[in-house]
C-alpha cells in the first residue's frame, strides 16, 4: 500500500497515552516517528500490563512502528543534539507533553527553521498539570457512572484517546498548512479541554446551563434512549440498544411480545413509539424483555437478535477477545523484543482498501547511532 504519510518525519519527546498515541496514529499510516527518551529508557517502559517477564505491554503497544534515541535531557550537550536533529535537514514535527526545557520549546526551534510544526499537549489550559483521571473528576463523567453514590472513573482513558488524537489531527491540519505556505505552526492542546469541549459538544452541558432537572446515574441504561443488558438462560449476559422504532418494532417481533405490550399501552394510555418514551417508561420495558432472556438460552438469543438486525453483542473479556484475534483482519502476528509473539492491531484507517502492517516497538536507544549527531568535542 501507499505509505500517506512517508517522508513525513515526528521527534517525539514524550510519555503516556496521548502523545505516544499521536506518534503510533502517524507512524500507522508511514510516518517516521523517532521516540526520545532518556538514559535507561522511558519512565512508561515499566508501566502496567506487564508480559510475564517484566516488559511493558502498554509502552510496546503504543510505540509499535516507531525508532528510539537515548538522549540526558538534563544535559545541554544532549539537548543541543535532539534540537540538531529537528532543526537540519527535511522539515520536522516536534510532538511533547513537556515544556521543561527551553532550548526545544517552539520559540527556541522555529527561529531556526520557520517551517517546524511543534504539537505540545498540556493538562490544562493555563498549563498546569493534569492527567486522565484528574479530569475526568474535574469534568462530571464520574458523577454520572455506575449505579452507587460513589464517584466512579472509567477504566478507560477517553480524555488521553481523545487528546491523542486531537492532537494528530491538529498536527496534520499544520503539515497542509505548511505545504501550502512553507511556514510552520505551533499546536496546543489541553486534556482538560478535550474533556470540557466533549460534555459542550454532547449537550451535557448546556443540558445543565438550560434545564433545571439534574442528571442521575442509570447503570448500564442509555440515557434518552432504550439500552439495557440481559442475562440469558444459560448465564450469558448481552447488551442490546433500541435506537428507532424500527429496532423497537423489530425487537418486539424478536421476542413474541408485540402484543403484550400493545395491551400495555392501551392499558396505560402511554406510548413507546420514540426514544424518549422508551427511556421514560424502561422500568415497563425492561421486566418483560428480561423475561425472554431468561428463558431463552444464549444461542438461540443471538441466532433470533442477528436475524432481526437489533443492535446487541454479548459481553465478553479481554481473555475471550484475545482467542479470537488471529482470524481478525485488523490483527497480525509481531515478535516483540522482550515480550514474544503476539496478535498486534494495525491502524484502523484503511488505505484503498489494505493497511500498512504492525511492526514491533524499538528497545531502548535502538537508533541513537543511526538518528542522533555524535556529542561535541
Amino acid at each position: 500500500m501507499t505509505a500517506l504519510l512517508a517522508g513525513l518525519r515526528v521527534v517525539e519527546l514524550s510519555a503516556y497515552i496521548a502523545t505516544p498515541l499521536c506518534g503510533l496514529t502517524l507512524a500507522q499510516l508511514g510516518a517516521d516517528v523517532i521516540r526520545v527518551e532518556p538514559v535507561g529508557g522511558a519512565p512508561d517502559r515499566t508501566r502496567w500490563p506487564l508480559s510475564d517477564n517484566g516488559t511493558s505491554l502498554y509502552w510496546s503497544g503504543l510505540n509499535k512502528g516507531k525508532r528510539a534515541i537515548e538522549a540526558d535531557l538534563e544535559s545541554g550537550s544532549d539537548r543541543h543534539r535532539i534540537a540538531t536533529l529537528i532543526t537540519d535537514g527535511a522539515p520536522c514535527v516536534v510532538v511533547t507533553n513537556t515544556t521543561r526545557h527551553p532550548d526545544l520549546s517552539y520559540e527556541t526551534l522555529s527561529a531556526q527553521r520557520p517551517d517546524l510544526i511543534h504539537v505540545l499537549l498540556d493538562g490544562k489550559a493555563d498549563g498546569s498539570a493534569a492527567v486522565d483521571y484528574t479530569v475526568q473528576a474535574g469534568t462530571g463523567f464520574p458523577l454520572l457512572t455506575g449505579t452507587g453514590p460513589d464517584p466512579v472513573n472509567h477504566v478507560l482513558p477517553a480524555w488521553d484517546v481523545c487528546a491523542g488524537l486531537y492532537l494528530a489531527v491538529g498536527l496534520l491540519a499544520a503539515e497542509r498548512h505548511r505545504q501550502e505556505t512553507g511556514k510552520g505552526q505551533s499546536i496546543r492542546v489541553a486534556l482538560e479541554d478535550v474533556a470540557l469541549a466533549t460534555a459542550g459538544n454532547l449537550g451535557y452541558l448546556t443540558e445543565a446551563q438550560l434545564t433545571t432537572h439534574a442528571r442521575t446515574k442509570s447503570g448500564n441504561d442509555i440515557y434518552g434512549t432504550y439500552g439495557h443488558d440481559f442475562e440469558t438462560a444459560d448465564g450469558e449476559r448481552v447488551m442490546i440498544v433500541l435506537l428507532t422504532e424500527r429496532h423497537w418494532t423489530k425487537m418486539l417481533t424478536a421476542t413474541g411480545l408485540t402484543g403484550a405490550f400493545a395491551a400495555l399501552s392501551k392499558t396505560l394510555g402511554i406510548s413507546f413509539t420514540t426514544e424518549s418514551d422508551r427511556y421514560r417508561h424502561r422500568d415497563l420495558i425492561t421486566p418483560l424483555l428480561a423475561r425472554w432472556f431468561e428463558q431463552t438460552p444464549y444461542h438461540e438469543v443471538a441466532k433470533t437478535l442477528t436475524a432481526h438486525r437489533i443492535l446487541w453483542d454479548r459481553y465478553r473479556s479481554f481473555t475471550d477477545l484475545a482467542h479470537a484475534l488471529p482470524t481478525h483482519p485488523l490483527f497480525e502476528e509481531i515478535d516483540q523484543p522482550g515480550a514474544g509473539k503476539h496478535w498486534a492491531p494495525k491502524s484502523p484507517i484503511h488505505t484503498n482498501g489494505t493497511r500498512l502492517p504492525p511492526t514491533p516497538a524499538p528497545t531502548i536507544g535502538e537508533h541513537t547511532t543511526e538518528l542522533l549527531p555524535p556529542p561535541s568535542p
